[in-house]
């Protein structure tokens, strides 16, 4: 399983990641998509996903709207035109991360002149 701490940074990439490809989706239906496609190696619980989208909902990257399932409301969340945006930036911003931090895991070796 992936730590919390290494996490932190990444969820609001994988969330407006999630909503661009799925369009709207509830919260437990974003937890349990990242579990999925993570083979259980992420796993969100309630404390580290709603933050993040409550704040997300405030900087107005997405959009929330209630839907009455029976007796329960669900909150489904999608993607406003400035989280399709922020959620290219984002992935652009996460990817070079990544490669920079393969630079330093396993630098080049030098060239031997």
């Amino acid at each position: 399983m992936i730590s919390q701490e290494l996490l932190k940074g990444s969820l609001k990439t994988i969330i407006l990641r999630l909503l661009e490809e799925n369009g709207r989706m509830y919260g437990y239906d974003i937890s349990k998509r990242v579990e999925e496609l993570t083979e259980g190696k992420i796993v969100l619980n309630y404390g580290a996903l709603y933050p993040v989208l409550h704040r997300l909902l405030a900087e107005g990257q997405i959009k929330s709207e209630e839907e009455a399932i029976g007796k329960r409301v669900r909150i489904y969340y999608s993607l406003t035109e400035t989280g399709k945006e922020a959620s290219l930036l984002s992935l652009q911003d996460f990817i070079d991360y990544v490669d920079t931090m393969k630079l330093i895991i396993n630098p080049p070796k030098p060239a031997i002149g």
